[in-house]
């Protein structure tokens, strides 16, 4: 399988958040694909897409909530132990998917490769213990033994963790919409997004409180606290100018997909790689957020994908400066904050080294 995201060399914390992080990025980035095509499907053929089909329509919820997930369970699982691993990924993936109408993204992402060590250590130890001519039965039946035990682990006790955790983030975000701390909830968003926590965030807490407000206002600027693109925007945009040479040829089109296509999905992983960089979208949102509200801009409905299309789309009659504004300040802003962090362009080779200090370092040998 390709390598989709930069070698990390050396010990330590950063080194080890790295690692982690790449690890995250690597079940995702080869599955980008999909998700493309999921957000193909959702910009065109939801209600408020550009060619509304409501049989079409139907294939944005199986998609999200059980084929990505499938699929990002199955990657983490061959990462782990190939095409075995992977098989037992995807059918554990399937425990935290049933029963939520929640995506299951980071379920899939701890489901997945934990099932696929869990086979690893059980091959390991069949492999000395099985007499020749029972090879390919004992291979089933362990995969299939421990691939619906997961998918039952993963139904009851992951899935469910899960959950907690996506309603603890909800419950926190609309706790400082309540005490008028709106910048501050970029705190807790944007890592939310990055975890894939976003459609939960949008719809399932943002969305009901901006209905209400813009019933009674006309607007609501809770319909842009999630959705903004500028954030990820200017994160692609320092990665572009100052990321690893190996990653920039992919960024012109995820800036692409990202700002007119609204999939925000698309720079999740970019962040995940380099898991600092999540300081970078916290400032873009929160500036985002401080120039919404200077500006008093607000969003008659959902900006369904969050393209800058849909925005425009559902921007009331004379609040284009107000909107273009907060979203201009949080592209600049994040921009700003990752190329610093990038340290602009400086170590931008194909591998990143995260290593200790140079005084603990051992020097470098060099071959012929």
């Amino acid at each position: 399988m390709a390598n989709y995201t930069p070698t990390v060399y050396g010990t330590g914390t950063k080194a080890t958040i790295q690692r982690i992080g790449g690890h995250l990025a690597g079940m995702i980035m080869p599955n980008i694909g999909a998700f493309i095509a999921w957000g193909l499907i959702t910009a065109l053929f939801i209600p408020t897409g550009w060619l509304p089909n409501e049989s079409l329509a139907e294939l944005v919820g199986p998609m999200i909530t059980v084929l990505l997930p499938v699929l990002i369970g199955y990657t983490g699982g061959r990462m782990v132990h190939g095409q075995r691993g992977a098989v037992v990924g995807a059918v554990a993936t399937m425990g935290v998917v049933v029963g939520t109408d929640i995506p299951m993204f980071l379920g899939a992402m701890i489901i997945g490769p934990l099932a696929a060590l869990v086979i690893k250590l059980v091959d390991g130890f069949t492999q000395q213990r099985t007499r020749a001519g029972f090879e390919m039965l004992v291979d089933n039946f362990s995969a299939g033994i421990v691939g619906g035990a997961m998918a039952v682990l993963g139904a009851w006790g992951i899935g469910p963790i899960v959950r907690v955790i996506t309603e603890a983030a909800g419950d926190a975000v609309a706790w400082l919409i309540d005490h008028s701390l709106l910048p501050v909830a970029s705190l807790l968003i944007e890592p939310a997004k990055v975890l894939f926590l976003n459609n939960a965030i949008n719809h399932g807490v943002l969305g009901p409180l901006a209905v209400a407000e813009a019933t009674a206002q006309g607007k609501s600027i809770l319909f842009m606290l999630e959705s903004n693109p500028g954030p990820g925007l200017g994160l692609l945009l320092a990665f572009l100018f100052f990321g690893p040479r190996s990653l920039r040829p992919s960024t012109p089109a995820a800036m692409v997909i990202h700002f007119l296509g609204g999939i925000h999905e698309i720079y999740f992983p970019y962040v995940l790689m380099k898991p600092r960089l999540i300081l970078a979208v916290i400032a873009g949102g929160a500036a985002g957020i401080a120039t919404f509200m200077a500006t008093g801009a607000g969003l008659i409905a959902t900006p369904s994908p969050g393209s800058i299309f849909a925005y425009f789309a559902v921007t009331p009659k004379g609040g284009w400066f107000g909107m273009l504004a907060g979203v201009l300040v949080a592209t600049a802003a994040s921009f700003a904050v990752a190329s610093v962090l990038l340290g602009f362009g400086r170590a931008a080779g194909e591998d990143v080294p995260a290593t200790e200090p140079e005084s603990t370092a051992q020097p470098a040998t060099e071959e012929a």
